[in-house]
């Protein structure tokens, strides 16, 4: 029982980091990378289509993507959609390609991202330890409704406080290392 517990605990504390190295991916650095065109959806034909699915995605050098069509009459289309997106890019459009050129960020602009960066963090250590909260619960229930021992309650609840110590480990590891890349000029 206790088992079940620990390891419904552990693939939650996974989601977590999961979606915070997800949700930084997406965050810009002054670097160009292709996470920050997820989310981006390009009118095809009356139609929302995530941008990778509709043109051929590169990062040629360390501060340009470029974005070529499948089908060049979504030029325009896929140039709206990536200037709508807010990012900061100013698409560059040749007939063939769109060339998107990533702008060194200013120092006011990466410490406020590196803001972002730290908030992000604190919400994924939020929802780690509302996922121990959770667990402790359900021990609470199996030790009353006597499925498990004493004993056994007060291992499992030492094993959940290590794995709850561990995930908020790694989201400090993750958003240090993303403030480290941001801050970087």
């Amino acid at each position: 029982m206790s088992d079940e517990v620990m390891k419904e605990l552990k693939s939650r504390i996974d989601k977590t980091l999961e979606d915070l190295k997800a949700g930084l991916a997406k965050i810009r650095t002054g670097r160009a990378s292709l996470g920050m065109l997820d989310g981006i959806k390009v009118d095809y034909y009356g139609t929302p289509t995530p941008l990778a699915q509709c043109a051929a995605l590169a990062v040629p050098e360390p501060r340009m993507i470029t974005v070529k069509p499948w089908d060049k009459s979504i030029m325009k289309e896929l140039e709206k959609a990536i200037r709508e997106a807010n990012l900061g890019l100013n698409p560059m459009n040749d007939g063939e390609l769109i060339r998107l050129p990533i702008p060194p960020l200013t120092e006011e602009r990466r410490k406020d991202i590196a803001k972002q960066v730290k908030t992000k963090g604190e919400d994924h250590k939020v929802a780690i330890r509302n996922e121990r909260r959770d667990a402790n619960e359900r021990l609470k229930v199996l030790l009353k409704d006597k499925k498990i021992t004493e004993d056994d309650n007060k291992r499992t609840q030492e094993k959940v406080q290590k794995e709850t110590d561990a995930g908020v480990a790694k989201v400090d590891e993750l958003v240090s290392k993303k403030e480290k890349e941001v801050m970087e000029v």
